[in-house]
Order: structure tokens, then C-alpha cells, then sequence
């Protein structure tokens, strides 16, 4: 064992007994390479993070030039910062719909906090409902949000007034009363393994959220930034969120989040009382320099438009006897096995053989797919065969 992976374990506080433990050195585009230069093809792009891969050199310039410029210098809200104006400037327009307010924050699990806070507040309604098999982050706050009791009863007492609907289930609109202070969910329920809705279900939804003046909050913290196909999933389906929730892709790699809503909804932070939600970091100079360049080659470059494309070679290739099922939006992928006590060894040996795949929270049976948006058809066809290699070689030990 390495000196740094022994002080990796004394130290580093760790979520799990079974850490992957990859010493990394350095990372480039699609590629992951470690102590001893073992290369790692990610298709997980770190939890659907790195959009651009990793490094990309507009992001890298931009963080540099800031850098070189200013960092922290006073808590969110009150300096005018260059990068926060363009950022929000350029994203307002590109999102139409009146949501042109924005409040950056430091993660997805902080978007989801403020954004539960200004539905109470400018409602003046406690309950909220979220829908079972959703994860939103793992605030307090957040957790609270999510339906499995053998979880969050490790965590008592959560947030309360949260109830559940199922995803797709129109029944369950009609929990969605006057007394619901909003409805928060994801377009495209993402740790339940790629579950897309139905039957213009979010149409359902939001037209409920009308009918009850209930504040409809989109989660789209994975599915933002290009995913699915789109800039934003929400987009796909002809709706409108009250207040949409961003992270992940939006930086580029640099750790930022943000929540974003009509300027007069957003108002009700600013009195009555004022600092209704604050924060030191949120909005670093750095952090929004890296993502006004991601959203930059976003919408100005062929990306996005290359992504179906993408998903469709990548769903032609995974075809094998050992996969149930390839359920996708976009670049966002799970590949179902037949037998769910496979997909660790799977999982493993992929790793090992240098791709780098990852689980679900809610399906214990499929892993994740979702690369950098910048991924080759060449680089889907090298990570597709480790896979189908993989899964040959278990098929011919279980003969």
C-alpha cells in the first residue's frame, strides 16, 4: 500500500468500507490517470460533473485569468463581481420563461435548501412534497426530502410537513393541495436508474401546481448542462419550472451550485425579514468564472446537438445476453442486468480493466453511464467492448 493511500484511509473521512481508492495523478479530457499512469476512460464524468471533460482549456483560462484577478473578496450579495453579472446575465437570457434571477450557492444540496426556504417564505405554506425513489442531496434539509425510511431514520428528526408522490403516477397529483407549499422533483429521476416520465406527466404536474398554487421546483442538478440532449431536461418536455435547481455540469469541474427564479419570487429574501439565505462562498469569482465558460462552449459550440447521436450509438453497442434493459435521456445511462448480484463484479472488473462506470442510489441492478459530453465515437466504441468484455467473460464462468 502506497504512503499516500494509508494516509488516505487514516485520514480522508470516507462514506463507505469500500472506497475505489484510485491515486490520481492527473486527468485530461475523457481520461483518468493515476500514480502509475494507468489511464481510465471515465464514462461516469465523476457523477455527470466534468460536461466538458476534464481540464478543458477554456475552463482551465478562465479560472487562471480569475485567479489572477480577484478571489473571495465579501460574502454573496454584496459586491458587484464581474463573472456573477455575466454568468447571470447570459443564463437568464438563454432560460427565457421569466426566470431570470440567480442565486449562486456552493453545491446542489444547497440550491435545494435555499430553494425549500423561498417556496415556505413566499408561500406561507409548510407542507412540500417530493417524489419516492428521489434524491436531492444530503443536507438535513435535502434527506428529509427522500422516501426510504430505513435511510433517513438514521437521521431523526428530519424536516417535517414532506410528503411523497410516485413519479409518473397520476393518482398521486391530487396529494398536491392548497396546503402545499411546492412540489419538488427531478425531470428525469436520475439515482432510480434513468427513469423518464410519461405521458405528459410534468405537463400534469405543473398544470396542478397551477390549479393549487403550488410552487413547482425542478431539480435538475444531473440533468442540467446538456445531459439529456437539451440545455436543460425541462426543456424537452414544453414546461416551466417556478424555481429550477443547478449544479453539477455547471461548473466545469469547479465546485458550484445556484437556484434560479422570477426576480419578484426571489425579492422575498431581501425582507421580512432581510438575509433571508446567505452565504460566504457562494457565487467564488472562481468557481462562476469556470462555469460563464462552460455555458459558452455549451451554446456556442455542436455539442449538445451531437448527443443523441451519441446515446444512440452507445444503446446500439450494449447489447448482450447478461443486460435486461438500456433505459437513456441523452448522455445519461443505465445499463440493467438480469441478475443484480452481478453488477458489482461488473462494476469491479470494468474498473480494472480502466473504465470507470458507478452505481446507482435506487437500482441495484443497473450502472451508470454518463461520460463527458465531449466523448468520440471512437471512445464509445473502446468503452462499450471493455464492457461487452466483461460481461462475456462472466457469461462464459456462469456456463
Amino acid at each position: 500500500m502506497s504512503a499516500y493511500r494509508r494516509l488516505f484511509i487514516d485520514h480522508v473521512a470516507q462514506t463507505s468500507e469500500t472506497p475505489m481508492i484510485i491515486e490520481v495523478d492527473r486527468a485530461s479530457g475523457m481520461y483518468i490517470y493515476d500514480m502509475d499512469g494507468k489511464a481510465y476512460l471515465d464514462f461516469d464524468s465523476g457523477i455527470a460533473v466534468s460536461s466538458l471533460g476534464h481540464c478543458h482549456p477554456d475552463v482551465m483560462s478562465a479560472v487562471q485569468n480569475q485567479v489572477a484577478s480577484y478571489m473571495h473578496t465579501m460574502v454573496y450579495g454584496e459586491h458587484v463581481q464581474v463573472p456573477q453579472v455575466a454568468y447571470a446575465t447570459l443564463l437568464s437570457q438563454t432560460l427565457g420563461n421569466g426566470l431570470n434571477s440567480i442565486y449562486f450557492v456552493n453545491s446542489g444540496a444547497e440550491a435545494v435548501e435555499g430553494a425549500i426556504k423561498l417556496a415556505r417564505k413566499a408561500t406561507g405554506r409548510i407542507e412540500i412534497i417530493s417524489c419516492a425513489g428521489a434524491y436531492h442531496g444530503s443536507t438535513i434539509g435535502a434527506e428529509s426530502l427522500r422516501s426510504d425510511y430505513e435511510f433517513t431514520r438514521n437521521f431523526f428528526p428530519t424536516l417535517p410537513g414532506v410528503g411523497h408522490i410516485r413519479f409518473n403516477n397520476e393518482e398521486d397529483l391530487e396529494k398536491i393541495t392548497e396546503r402545499t407549499a411546492c412540489v419538488i422533483l427531478e425531470p428525469i429521476q436520475a439515482e432510480g436508474g434513468i427513469i423518464v416520465p410519461q405521458n405528459d406527466y410534468l405537463k400534469k404536474v405543473r398544470q396542478r401546481c397551477d390549479e393549487t398554487g403550488t410552487l413547482l421546483i425542478l431539480d435538475e442538478i444531473q440533468t442540467g448542462f446538456g445531459r439529456t440532449g437539451q440545455l436543460f431536461a425541462h426543456q424537452k418536455y414544453g414546461i416551466a419550472p417556478d424555481i429550477l435547481l443547478i449544479a453539477k455540469g455547471m461548473g466545469g469541474g469547479m465546485p458550484i451550485g445556484a437556484f434560479v427564479a422570477n426576480r419578484d419570487l426571489m425579492s422575498h429574501f431581501t425582507k421580512n425579514p432581510s438575509l433571508g439565505h446567505i452565504t460566504t462562498f457562494g457565487g467564488h469569482p472562481v468557481c462562476v468564472a469556470a462555469a460563464l465558460a462552460t455555458l459558452k462552449v455549451l451554446i456556442s459550440t455542436d455539442l449538445i446537438a451531437k448527443i443523441y447521436e451519441k446515446e444512440a450509438q452507445l444503446k446500439n453497442l450494449l447489447v448482450h445476453p447478461l443486460i435486461k434493459e438500456v433505459r437513456s435521456s441523452g448522455l445519461m445511462m443505465a445499463v440493467e442486468l438480469h441478475q443484480a448480484a452481478l453488477l458489482p463484479q461488473v462494476i469491479d472488473t470494468c474498473r480494472e480493466r480502466g473504465l470507470l462506470t458507478d452505481y446507482f442510489l435506487f437500482n441495484s441492478a443497473s450502472f451508470r453511464i454518463a461520460p463527458p459530453l465531449i466523448i468520440s465515437h471512437e471512445e464509445i466504441i473502446l468503452g462499450t467492448g471493455i464492457i461487452l468484455k466483461v460481461l462475456d467473460d462472466l457469461q462464459s464462468q456462469m456456463q
